[in-house]
This record gives structure tokens, sequence and C-alpha cells, in this order.
């Protein structure tokens, strides 16, 4: 299975985090526009920067130009990540990982958390920030735990309804509205958790330390 990360313009991600992403598979780097800063400030050199590279600092452009492929985008019915995405799609790969997708603006942040549900059909895409790792699910799953994980689920309409197993405090076939309620901070009691989910897309937030420590990203 072909699988990318992306570097988009917010938050410097960690390196340590990248390389280990790498060794799990995720080799290809894209950086979003801007998000080439950041691989510069890593020493990093991505596989391409892709954008309408309004964000990316002329400094940098000159330092990648002759390293890596720009490919400019003049569209601005677009982010860039988007961009990088469709890229992606017709590259025939079918995981991705945001990195640098949250901080600086508020907006890039809801716009981004968005693009997980937006494109979820298309291709998994999660989003990777800090301590947290966002994963999307539409249909009946089962995920592999760690007793006393922290796990959260969002929904955003009054058709999703979401019945769990394996949480401290079950979800009982009823609707998550996103601004009236919600499963924050929930916790696995064992070593698995069923999602039953009619309806819609959830969002779940997990520790990222557990899920890397257990091997739960792949």
């Amino acid at each position: 299975m072909k699988k990318a990360l992306i570097i988009a313009n917010g938050d410097v991600p960690e390196k340590n985090k990248i390389e280990y992403l790498q060794r799990i598979g995720y080799r290809k780097i894209i950086c979003a526009d801007g998000g080439a800063n950041s691989a510069r400030k890593l020493n990093i050199i991505p596989d391409a920067i892709i954008g309408d590279l309004d964000s990316i600092s002329e400094e940098n452009k000159k330092y990648f130009i002759d390293k890596t492929k720009i490919i400019h985008y003049a569209r601005q019915d677009d982010t860039d990540v988007e961009k990088s995405i469709k890229y992606l799609i017709k590259k025939k790969y079918k995981k991705i990982i945001l990195l640098g997708a949250t901080g600086n603006r508020l907006d890039h942040t809801f716009c981004n958390i968005a693009i997980v549900m937006k494109y979820f059909k298309k291709i998994n895409i999660f989003i990777l920030h800090k301590k947290s790792f966002l994963i999307g699910y539409n249909d009946d799953v089962t995920l592999k735990t760690k007793k006393g994980e922290p796990f959260s689920v969002y929904a955003f309409s009054k058709k999703t309804k979401i019945k769990s197993k394996g949480l401290k405090y079950p979800l009982k076939n009823f609707p998550l509205v996103f601004g009236e309620r919600d499963s924050t901070s929930n916790e696995a009691v064992g070593s698995e958790v069923k999602l039953k989910i009619n309806n819609g897309i959830i969002l779940v937030i997990r520790s990222y330390k557990t899920m890397r420590d257990n091997g739960f990203i792949y």
C-alpha cells in the first residue's frame, strides 16, 4: 500500500516523528507550499513541494529549486493541502498522514480537520499533532487499544449514531452533535474498542505515543 506524509504550513513537526513514520512505510514526503519552510528547518528534502507558492519563502524556494520537484498550481478554489492530496490520489496513494496541519492559524486548523472528512471516501487521511492522532471512520470498526488509553469521539450530524463497546463511558447508539454533545477524554478499558457507526463520519482522537509504542499506526 502506498503511503505518504504531507507537511502543511502550521506548527513545525518533530523530526523524530517523521523518521518513525518513514520507518513504518510513510516514505514519500510532500510539502504543501509553506510546509517547505518547516522542511528546511528540519533539514529534510521533500519529494515535492506543491501549491500556489505564496507561503514558501523566496530563500527556501531558491534552496529547493534544484533539489526537488516544485509544482505550481495557481488555482484558488482549493487549499495547498488539498492540492497535495489530489496529487497523491492521482498517484494511487492510499494513506496520508498530515503533519503541521494545526497551529499558526485557527481557520487553517479547522479547514484541515474538515479535509479529513471531505476526502474520506477517496483516501485515508490522518492528522498527527504533537501528542494526538486524529482518525476518521464511517463504518463499524474494531480498534486495538491499551487499557487506560485516552479515547475521544466526535460526530457532526444528528443522523450519525454511535454505539461502543470497550469504553469506560459507553456510547449507547445516540448522536454526538458537535457543539451539543461529545465524548471527550473517554477511556479504553481493555485491549480493544468496538464502534458501531450509523449514517455518517466520526472523528476519533487518540494518543500518538500509545499508538506508536503498541504498533497501532500502520
